[in-house]
């Protein structure tokens, strides 16, 4: 069989085109794929699904309300549900980046759905007359209400594993916290010994920043459940019906498996993408305390004996390929680098959001592109984060004793009792000289030993508690 009859015609407005006769995409799906040979990255399969989804849901519809016969819209539904089930991915041609608002992706989901459409119905690929991609499949939508919808479906889907994730790492560190409650390290300030602390407090801390990152992260995701299905082009609803414009939201919301709503004003819901704007924004605020975290444990670790090394890292790997036995801290730094490209995903999701004129934003694609990137590394990140770093930190309880005795930071807690000046005197001969503060308050018999083991009392630095002014010196 020669190439030529491996082939078959179809044309659009720019003209004939040859596809490949069993090819499930069309001609629009092809124009588009060597268009936009951008990333090398093909849709997102969830994306692709979610496509699936409002097409399936427009189909039940247009049923619903006899926009076409019941044969067609069982086809349809047929086809759009082995999508949905993971099959037919491989027609999926469309590049994650292109021109056009995302038309390529919507008309490669309405070619692909009509094609197989046509084969249930024991056509042949590419007789339109049967089941039509646009006509059909495409029925009462535009790319400018399938798109939008698709991807807030899209990263709803992405962000409750990512919630999940986040969830354990809270337990995580709340479990850290306890394990470590009864340990005192020195507190730092500008990399500077400051004033005692728990490594419990610490940790305890950790938890409490990205609980608050979850809230933020779940009330962003919210604004992703209002749609604008039903809005077709511009948000005007041009050529749809009132009766498709009420169920479709319904429809979709049962498809999907979770509540989907109308915009309150279809025009505002087709031309702004600021939701992705709140999502990404929250996402980038959770991973700037994640990658300040990780920085904390990478300092705490540090060493293993010439740093600060108040706490030990699980070893993971080989860290140097001409040390031996050195051993680096790959898991919080992976954590910083997922960092740095979310921050980064932030600014471009920004700059798209903007650019939007008038009755549209074309940018969605780069928008999703970065998007997606950012909620999938960073549920890779927070895993392995939990499983390969955070269960497995250990405490150097000695060496943060050590630490505490050895700081003149102690000296804080004496300032209400012997004033800031002397304090201050004291912890500067304690520098210059090398001898401990408690050493020069007793050789000075500044007090007693008493009532130095009571101030000085380590966890008592660590919480607040009466000051007691009749042992304040004049």
């Amino acid at each position: 069989m020669n190439e030529e009859m491996m082939m078959r015609i179809e044309h659009d407005s720019i003209g004939d085109l040859e596809v490949p006769v069993d090819a499930y995409y069309g001609v629009q799906s092809l124009r588009g794929a060597r268009n936009f040979k951008i990333t090398g990255t093909g849709l997102h399969p969830l994306f692709i699904k979610n496509m699936a989804r409002i097409k399936k849901a427009c189909a039940l519809v247009n049923g619903h309300i006899g926009t076409f016969s019941s044969d067609k819209v069982d086809a349809i539904v047929a086809a759009c549900d082995e999508i949905i089930a993971g099959g037919l991915m491989d027609a999926f041609i469309s590049d994650a980046i292109q021109g056009g608002a995302g038309t390529t992706a919507n008309m490669n989901a309405n070619e692909v759905i009509a094609n197989r459409a046509i084969e249930i119905l024991g056509g042949k690929k590419g007789d339109y007359s049967i089941v039509h991609p646009n006509d059909h499949v495409n029925n009462a939508q535009s790319t400018n209400d399938v798109i939008p919808t698709a991807g807030k479906m899209t990263v709803i889907d992405l962000i409750q594993p990512l919630l999940v994730s986040l969830h354990t790492l809270v337990l995580a560190f709340e479990g850290k916290a306890k394990e470590f409650d009864g340990i005192i390290k020195m507190g730092r300030t500008q990399l500077q010994d400051a004033v005692p602390i728990r490594l419990g407090q610490e940790f305890a801390a950790y938890a409490a920043a990205i609980r608050r990152d979850i809230r933020r992260i779940e009330y962003a995701e919210q604004e992703m459940h209002t749609i604008n299905m039903g809005g077709s082009a511009i948000g005007t609803s041009i050529n749809v019906d009132p009766a498709y414009l009420e169920e479709i939201s319904k429809v979709l919301s049962a498809v999907a498996g979770y509540e989907l709503k109308s915009c309150d004003d279809l025009i505002d819901g087709t031309q702004n993408l600021d939701g992705y704007v709140a999502v990404s924004s929250a996402l980038k605020t959770c991973c700037v305390n994640l990658s300040k975290i990780a920085n904390d444990l990478r300092l705490m670790s540090s060493g293993p004996r010439t740093g600060i090394g108040e706490i030990m890292l699980p070893p993971k790997q080989n860290g140097s390929s001409i040390m031996p036995g050195k051993i680096n801290p790959v898991i919080p730094e992976v954590v910083n680098q997922v960092a740095f490209l979310v921050i980064g995903h932030d600014a471009t999701i920004t700059a798209a959001a903007e650019a939007g004129q008038l009755e549209l934003n074309a940018f969605e694609p780069v928008l999703f592109y970065q998007l997606f990137e950012s909620i999938t590394a960073m549920t890779g990140a927070v895993d392995t984060f939990i499983e390969n770093c955070v269960i497995g930190i250990r405490a150097n309880a000695k060496q943060c004793v050590e630490n505490v005795e050895k700081s003149t930071g102690i000296v804080t807690a004496m300032a209400p009792y012997i004033g800031y000046q002397r304090s201050a005197a004291i912890a500067k001969e304690s520098l210059a000289t090398g001898v401990s503060v408690r050493e020069i308050i007793l050789r000075d018999a500044v007090m007693s030993e008493a009532e130095l083991n009571d101030l000085l009392d380590a966890r008592a630095m660590t919480e607040a508690r009466a000051l007691d002014t009749s042992k304040v010196k004049a």
